[in-house]
């Protein structure tokens, strides 16, 4: 009976040119997401590569500026330039920190839209006023982009909406659920074949058609194609053990398809949507305006008192006050021992601002079980590279890399020392590390558990209202 449902259910499929028009559909959706966000990648690349460019020349510049000085040939540079200059070299001859995108950051523009990808670290910039955002139009911020991730987390679901509503409910309407009935098979049992069936063909038309966006618009081992396979397969049952839950539950097709649609806005709209706001409220992160005023207020005070706070400075930094009266002192040098005392007074402030984050977060983490969208969701960015996490961490490693190009110049700096063609090659640099943590089949899992425990439910369910109503079914 199982392979006469198949083959029956299949000519049905194909006589109606659904298979076909969904194969058309979803490779249509699947290509043009891949090739939007394919130019977002190209577009952050050129940029990356515009920057490392004119470090580049930079580079070539100052080589041959301090070739030419230490030959004893004069030179045409500004003073606040001159490369023999420690503060000059780290303040306008700075490094890129770039994050390089992913192999499959096409799959998920994410946070990418916010945060760029490449800031300039210097020896007089704060590490907490360094620009990690972008001018982006606020319309976009309101749809988002239209990725593949957009495409898998809120159009594949109406599209299995629309391809499987109607199992049961057609065959009522059309009169022939009693001939049905007369066969040895169970109603259930036989709406969980045709279903099965229509997974299976959407399993398949998925892998066809991502596989040709893979071909196009990336490189990347086989694992994570399969990968990438799994986690869709996973989120598409979960959505056909809702269409088998409504359909052994109710008679009509109109009725079937608005459930399904009301589950699509609770489950990808309404609970995402409460776990974001509840975060905001339980852990509310302070203004960053009340930060940069605070910055400011800093800044105005350490102004004032910069030949104190030097003082002190060198009191706690002996090393730098070696032959102190034979040495000068520039505005360069009470400016710096006063971004580190503003840089101290704030840690608490900045603390706190990291810390709600972070516990956003985590509430979003804790709570993203109850919608598979959130799970698909995330885990598709974490693939991407694309994710809040992936920008903590890029942050993070600025921070860290900002301070080792400090930490170079400042000793040069307080010592009175001239920097040399010879120092360039010792000059800090930066490579990025990408976030390695990955929760890819604990998604999998958790959608995979669900998925089943509606189907279960579903059928128990079903079993308890047919005994309750006197029938007996053939097993």
């Amino acid at each position: 009976m199982l392979y006469y449902n198949f083959k029956y259910e299949l000519k049905i499929l194909l006589r109606s040119r659904w298979v076909q028009l969904i194969s058309l559909l979803l490779l249509g959706l699947f290509v043009f997401a891949a090739f939007n966000g394919e130019l977002k990648i190209a577009k952050r690349k050129a940029q990356i590569v515009q920057a490392r460019e004119i470090e580049k020349a930079s580079d070539k510049k100052i080589i041959a500026l301090l070739d030419s000085i230490e030959n004893g040939m004069a030179v045409n540079v500004s003073r606040w330039k001159n490369p023999t200059s420690p503060i000059a070299i780290g303040n306008y001859y700075p490094r890129v920190a770039a994050m390089d995108p992913s192999n499959m950051g096409f799959l998920a523009v994410g946070q990418s839209d916010i945060f760029t990808h490449y800031v300039t670290p210097t020896v007089s910039g704060d590490d907490f006023a360094l620009n990690y955002t972008e001018m982006t139009s606020p319309i976009q911020l309101l749809f988002g982009s239209f990725d593949l991730m957009f495409v898998i987390v809120y159009l594949l679901p109406l599209i299995i909406i629309a391809f499987s509503y109607n199992v049961l409910s057609e065959e009522k309407e059309r009169g022939t659920l009693r001939l049905l009935a007369s066969q040895p098979i169970s109603i259930r049992k036989w709406v969980l074949q045709k279903l099965i069936l229509r997974f299976f063909c959407m399993s398949l038309i998925i892998m066809v058609v991502s596989a040709i966006v893979f071909v196009l618009y990336a490189t990347v081992p086989l694992v994570s194609f399969l990968s990438f396979l799994g986690l869709v397969f996973c989120y598409m049952l979960f959505w056909f053990s809702l269409a088998f839950v409504i359909n052994i539950n109710s008679a009509k097709s109109a009725k079937n398809a608005l459930s399904l649609l009301g589950l699509w806005i609770v489950f990808v709209l309404l609970i995402p949507s409460v776990i974001s706001q509840t975060g905001d409220v339980f852990y509310p992160i302070p203004p960053r305006t009340e930060m940069i005023n605070e910055l400011r207020e800093h800044k105005a005070e350490a102004t004032k008192k910069q030949d104190e706070i030097l003082n002190n400075f060198l009191r706690d930094h002996p090393e730098y006050a070696i032959n102190d009266s034979t040495q000068s002192r520039t505005y360069w040098h009470k400016y710096i021992a006063s971004q580190k005392l503003i840089k101290e007074e704030l840690e608490p402030l900045l603390t706190n601002y990291e810390e709600k984050l972070a516990q956003q977060q985590a509430w979003v983490s804790k709570f993203q079980w109850i919608s598979p969208a959130i799970i698909t969701q995330s885990a598709l960015g974490t693939m991407a590279g694309t994710t809040k996490q992936d920008y903590t961490n890029y942050q993070n490693q600025v921070t860290a890399f900002a301070e080792d190009w400090r930490t170079y110049f400042v000793p040069l700096l307080y010592n009175n020392k001239t920097f040399k063609k010879s120092m360039y090659k010792e000059l800090p640099s930066f490579t990025y590390a990408a976030n390695t943590t990955n929760h890819l089949l604990s998604s999998m899992f958790i959608l995979l558990i669900v998925s089943l425990i509606f189907i279960l439910l579903a059928m128990l369910n079903y079993k308890i209202k047919v005994k309750r109503k006197g029938m007996v079914l053939l097993q």
